[in-house]
């Protein structure tokens, strides 16, 4: 062939590449829907669902050029319809892809509908998949292209079998009709019948007297609340646009806000304590038994004002002449916060810290580590972040993060979650920001068990250091045993997530992050007392077939379980904590031993020692673990799944987000908690059966009253998969968190004494119905623009029709209802709805708040 004809063919092949990639599908071009067909359908619990796709494009389908990459909640037992002529597989985690068969073909303008089920159920729209993409493929198998899928559809959900998790499901759907008759034991009650403060004080002392405001009045301060005394100044320069300059002094004045350390105890506590009085010659005194109880009391002088005043600037203050005196009633009132399988940013994290410190929560339990991510930069080791932050398409052995949660296939793309971390500098900045709050930050590096990210990211370190041919250096941090064969499936079904413990290497990348964040803390001049090690959900088998284990068991032979050998991981890590000086906590499974009946029980080799177990388990049996380790001489951290997980759902409506392997979780329930005798609030099982509690809980064991000092408080948790970016995190925490905080703070409410159920429930219905109210008419507004305002949830309406006469109500009674009949969606313009009224044709409802904010809709179609 001459020079011409090699031009020409040069030119020709350059011309079909080029087409070739240009008819690959776009982002809109395959138009791909998602159904959940039922949940019922099989004497076993199975859930049956289908994908249709249609092509829109110029690009056949084959049998051997594509894959439909996606997340979807984890289920076991994967079968494909075979008429399909494709197969949906599930990879590892919650990353599944759909491969075509033999003999398969999608040619342009043609559709297919993929039919496949799987173990146990999905009930909600947060449950079908998510982060859809395309994988296309030359004939050799080389990927040629990735294009997420942008054209994407989920039906919705409106059949009972597609709502219910199979045919044991107690738990009502909330239709407007359930809502209606669940909330008509709620009234409205009138603003002075309204809680004064939230969390509610140990004691009041209010006069009915009332004093204004007006001029800018000083604030002074005693030596050594110069922090609270900025603080102070800059909320009411905040809330009504005057400056503030705190004024170093100790003489009481009228129109002014003293700031002082009280002279012995407040209420029996000498720590986190406060008095308050708002005098008739507008003086203000804020006395606290240390720093955090002068803090407390200016939090408390803040919700005390009008929440008119939070909505707009104000000229004028009118405050009701009181002394309130306060003191916790536990130590220890946190929120966990996962921000490893869904990342958020710093200043999402700054917001939550003024909303926790608002509600008195003084401690951050912040999980950095997961499978799915490592968020704080580690400077010694930069692979944990570079490689172990982010998350895209690659293989399951690659050394990288594959996509989770719906992040999709590029990492750090808009509107995604699954990349991002703090850098050392953020989280430095993280701390101090709390410090000066008065909250601490407890950091969680989960280990052995959730430890993908950090095994992906060490074994990229020690590629990385073979490429250079330093063994050595390659084997310093690297945390797996590579002839390891064991085979398991972690809770979040993974198969790679378990660092090798009998490895040394792995104690040396341990203290040398733990190093790491103590040079932190230092660095922020924040405290650093308790670092949680996790060490939840080990999966059975791990261990089991790697010589490494098998070495260290030999070398061991008390341990007869290779399960047992999580128990001496702990107790190395208890060593590199203490000797610097940490107390170390973990999940209740890290003071829990194999017996040799196979069954977990108590650990007692821990008790005593600065080892503090968190209880999350209370389903299943398990309901007196807390109070059996308490008993047994653990300090305990409460974390009741049945009432302190936010991130399980509110309820069934399948458009409300979250999870529900243990139920779900509203206000109320973290609200209505009994910390010293939690079998009289555990009243609903994960299926929504109610428990006869004096029978299911007669032979489990009680919480002593000498044991009760152990339990040092209360903990609510947001696990992140579900939850993407900021606005669903505030969603799941509020108005959830109120309800906590009034657990975590006040003092024993009266119905936790009561014995008998009946009467028992009777009287917290009525303590319910005020606070209710209270969320109503002053809590949420004030979220509104309170630190700039956060994205509460409000509760739908409940309503029914009949004969034309449509009734309605709200689960916080002083929302206000709006509706229309028209077909029009309800504004704050909108008819409000006071008494039953005729109606006819479609209506449609949404609850409001003073602030404007609203509900969803809730239509009616007569």
């Amino acid at each position: 062939m001459n020079r011409t004809g090699i031009a020409l063919t040069t030119v020709f092949m350059a011309f079909i590449l080029t087409n070739c990639k240009q008819q690959l599908p776009g982002p809109d071009d395959m138009e791909v829907r998602w159904e959940l067909i039922s949940n019922t359908h099989s004497d076993q619990p199975r859930t049956a669902a289908s994908f249709s796709i249609k092509n829109q494009s110029a690009f056949s389908l084959t049998d051997n050029n594509w894959a439909l990459y996606y997340n979807q909640a984890p289920r076991g037992g994967i079968t494909t319809d075979e008429a399909s002529l494709t197969s949906v597989e599930w990879i590892n985690g919650d990353w599944h892809r759909i491969v075509p068969g033999e003999g398969f073909e999608l040619n342009p303008g043609e559709d297919v509908v993929i039919r496949y089920e799987a173990n146990a159920w999905w009930i909600k729209e947060s449950d079908a998949p998510m982060g859809l993409y395309f994988v296309f493929f030359d004939k050799r198998g080389n990927e040629t292209g990735i294009v997420p899928v942008e054209n994407y559809h989920i039906k919705p959900f409106y059949r009972e079998e597609q709502i219910s998790r199979h045919r044991n499901d107690h738990e009502p759907i909330p239709t407007p009709e359930w809502r209606y008759t669940n909330n008509k034991h709620l009234e409205m009650v009138p603003p002075e019948a309204l809680k004064k403060l939230v969390p509610t004080p140990a004691s009041i002392k209010a006069t009915g007297q009332y004093v204004t405001f007006r001029e800018p009045f000083g604030i002074f301060y005693q030596d050594g609340l110069d922090n609270e005394a900025a603080y102070l100044a800059r909320q009411l320069t905040r809330l009504t646009g005057q400056p503030f300059t705190p004024v170093r002094g100790t003489e009481e004045k009228p129109n002014s806000i003293l700031l002082k350390i009280a002279e012995g105890s407040i209420q029996g506590a000498e720590k986190e304590a406060y008095r308050l009085e708002i005098r008739e010659d507008k003086n203000i005194i804020v006395c606290g038994t240390d720093p955090s109880g002068v803090f407390y009391g200016i939090q408390s002088l803040q919700a005390l004002m009008p929440v008119e005043t939070f909505l707009r600037q104000a000229d004028a203050v009118t405050m009701e002449v009181m002394t309130i005196e306060d003191a916790p009633r536990f130590s220890y009132r946190g929120i966990h916060i996962d921000v490893a399988r869904n990342f958020q940013d710093k200043e999402t994290i700054l917001r939550i810290l003024d909303l926790l410190a608002f509600y008195k929560i003084n401690t951050l339990h912040f999980h950095l580590t997961e499978d799915e991510g490592w968020r704080i930069e580690i400077r010694e080791l930069p692979e944990l972040t570079t490689v172990g932050g982010q998350r895209g398409h690659t293989t399951k052995k690659a050394s990288a993060l594959h996509p989770a949660y719906g992040s999709g296939p590029h990492p750090y793309a808009e509107g995604t979650h699954g990349s991002g971390y703090y850098t050392h500098e953020d989280f430095v900045e993280i701390l101090t920001y709390a410090n000066e709050r008065h909250i601490r930050i407890i950091p969680e590096i989960n280990l052995p068990g959730h430890a993908r990210a950090a095994i992906k990211a060490m074994e990229a370190r020690y590629d990385h250091y073979m490429r250079l041919g330093d063994e050595e250096a390659a084997n310093e941090f690297r945390l797996i045993d590579p002839d390891e064969r064991s085979e398991y499936v972690s809770a979040q079904m993974f198969t790679d997530n378990v660092i090798n413990v009998a490895r040394e290497s792995v104690y040396h990348f341990f203290e040398t992050v733990v190093d790491a964040l103590i040079d932190m803390y230092q660095e922020a001049e924040a405290p650093l007392e308790i670092f949680h090690t996790g060490g939840d959900e080990v999966p059975r088998g791990s261990w089991t077939k790697s010589p490494m284990a098998g070495s260290l068991l030999k070398e061991m032979p008390e341990i007869t379980d290779p399960r047992n050998l999580q128990a001496y991981f702990f107790e190395r890590a208890i060593g590199i904590l203490g000797k610097r000086n940490l107390g170390i906590a973990g999940w209740e499974e890290v003071v829990l031993l194999k017996d040799e009946n196979g069954q977990y029980v108590p650990n007692p080799n821990f008790a005593g020692q600065n080892v503090i177990p968190y209880i999350w388990n209370s389903v299943w049996g398990n309901q007196d673990l807390g109070y059996r380790l308490a008993n047994m001489g653990y300090q305990i951290v409460q974390c009741h799944v049945s009432n302190f997980y936010f991130d399980l759902a509110y309820n069934k409506d399948p458009e409300e987000p979250g999870l529900y392997w243990a139920g779900f979780v509203d206000t109320k329930d973290a609200w209505y908690y009994a910390p010293f005798d939690m079998f009289k609030t555990t009243i609903k099982t994960p299926m929504g059966e109610t428990v006869d509690i004096d029978r299911a809980y007669a032979d489990m064991e009680r919480l002593r009253p000498d044991a009760r000092s152990k339990v040092l408080g209360l903990q609510a948790q947001l696990w992140s998969e579900t939850i993407l970016g900021r606005d669903m995190l505030e969603y799941y925490m509020l108005p959830k968190m109120i309800g906590f905080a009034e657990s975590a703070w006040t003092r024993e409410r009266s119905f936790e004494s009561i014995e008998n159920r009946t009467a028992r429930e009777a009287e917290a219905e009525s303590k319910w119905n005020v606070f209710a109210n209270t969320l109503a008419q002053k809590e949420l507004p004030r979220l509104a623009s309170l630190h700039g305002g956060y994205n509460y949830r409000l509760p739908l309406p409940g309503a029914i029709v009949e004969d034309n006469i449509l009734k309605a109500n709200v689960a916080f009674p002083g929302l206000t209802i709006k509706y229309t009949t028209n077909g029009e969606e309800p504004t704050m313009h909108s008819a409000t709805y006071s008494e039953p009224t005729e109606v006819s044709g479609t209506v449609k409802l949404i609850a409001f708040d003073k602030a404007g904010r609203s509900s969803r809709t809730v239509v009616i179609n007569q």
